[in-house]
């Protein structure tokens, strides 16, 4: 059986946790408490110096410098992108054979509201890390899918089901004119 050996910390804790135990028990053979207390100082502060410290780039101060800063050419291509149709869908795997259960329901969603497939498209970002991870900076949104609507973020899939279920994704939709005509409607013109 194979086991992790202790960490420096772990062994210097248990150590404490010992002589602790034998001080408490052998107080009579011990010089004086103030040797007892002295060995119990001494190994607290062995323990407070191996213990991990906080970073101090990860505090709050220093989120703005913790941002990676997508790329120039990763901005742009993510403007082009969402520029490429009046709805867009950044999303794990492809309409047709998404990789993620969010983003089969994001294209469920879709389907029920009616979408237009021609005023459409959807972008895998399992394809490019450098866009799945700057898809996230530019909307300042931590999760895929993202959905964009008239070049606007609209949310991930948990907006979108919620403004469903609402009917303002109806609205939204019907008011960007990106749904499939209804027999008997002309087409709207793009």
């Amino acid at each position: 059986m194979d086991h992790k050996p202790y960490s420096a910390t772990s062994r210097i804790l248990a150590c404490q946790y010992h002589l602790k135990y034998v001080i408490k028990n052998s107080y009579q053979r011990l010089s004086t408490p103030s040797v007892a207390n002295a060995v119990i100082n001494i190994l607290q502060t062995a323990t407070a110096t191996l213990r991990p410290r906080r970073n101090p780039f990860l505090s709050p101060r220093f989120a703005a410098l913790q941002k990676s800063f997508i790329s120039t050419e990763t901005r742009t291509a993510i403007d082009k992108a969402v520029a490429s149709a009046p709805v867009v869908l950044f999303m794990k795997g492809t309409p047709e054979t998404p990789q993620c259960g969010f983003s089969r329901a994001a294209i469920q969603i879709l389907g029920l509201q009616g979408v237009n497939p021609q005023k459409f498209t959807a972008f895998n970002v399992l394809e490019d890390e450098e866009l799945r991870a700057g898809i996230k900076e530019y909307s300042d949104w931590p999760t895929v899918p993202q959905l964009y609507v008239g070049k606007e973020f609209v949310g991930g899939t948990d907006i979108m089901m919620s403004m469903h279920q609402d009917g303002t994704l109806a609205k939204l939709f019907e008011d960007k004119e990106v749904l499939v005509p209804a027999d008997g409607e002309p087409a709207a013109q793009s």
